[in-house]
């Protein structure tokens, strides 16, 4: 794409955005007027210190989930400027659908965290922890926040759990539920590993989880107070 046909569709889109948010805050009408700029100076500027302010958000957001990545050191930086990147692409191709319904970082914050969870996700799946065997199911009193007090009951609990899990549970319950409870894959990976939304697979485990509060409940391993926090 040439600089004059480039500058003419940022332009296009910047008026398509105008036409439709007459309202749009200031800093968000810079970004548009200056990545639509004719001036290949001003437009390129603009492109810079957006990318950079992307970086400084896909790194953010991957240290913020340092806990369920392995990724770290240069790594670390390599993934935030791919994400930024492609974001940045992401971006510049959609300006017209922009309705000024938010900021315009706001509105561009959001491709930059859906390329993190992307490349996170590719990246655990490309480097899996070691699969545990069936002695991770011994820790679920943990991951199921049940308090110190009731490890004694613990063993019950778990053969509970792992009764539920095998006949009340569906398939693709069973299969998420697994993962991200028992096994502790990151919702980001599994996501991307599935093709499904992170909202679906929370819903899914939330779905699973009430199944095994009800069932606890029945038995008597919790009260309704404490399965409301299971």
């Amino acid at each position: 794409m040439n600089t004059a046909t480039a500058a003419a569709q940022y332009h296009d889109a910047v008026q398509v955005a105008r036409s439709a948010t007459p309202e749009l805050d200031e800093e968000s009408t810079s970004w548009l007027r200056r990545l639509a700029s004719a001036g290949l100076a001003e437009r390129q500027t603009a492109e810079r210190e957006l990318h950079d302010r992307l970086v400084r958000i896909a790194l953010a957001e991957i240290r913020r989930r340092s806990a369920s990545t392995p990724v770290t050191g240069p790594e670390l930086d390599d993934v935030a400027h791919q994400a930024a990147g492609d974001a940045m692409l992401a971006i510049l191709a959609k300006l017209a659908e922009f309705r000024g319904e938010s900021r315009f970082i706001t509105w561009a914050y959001r491709f930059v965290i859906l390329e993190v969870s992307s490349k996170l996700g590719r990246h655990y799946w490309r480097n899996p922890p070691v699969t545990l065997d069936a002695a991770q199911w011994e820790r679920l009193p943990d991951r199921l926040g049940l308090d110190p007090h009731q490890y004694a009951e613990a063993a019950g609990i778990l053969a509970q759990v792992r009764y539920v899990v095998d006949t009340e549970l569906t398939e693709h319950q069973r299969r998420i539920f697994i993962a991200v409870v028992v096994d502790g894959i990151p919702l980001n990976a599994l996501a991307d590993k599935l093709d499904l939304q992170r909202n679906a697979i929370y819903k899914v485990v939330f779905d699973a989880r009430r199944k095994i509060r009800r069932a606890l409940v029945a038995k008597g391993y919790l009260d309704e107070s404490a399965a409301g926090q299971l």
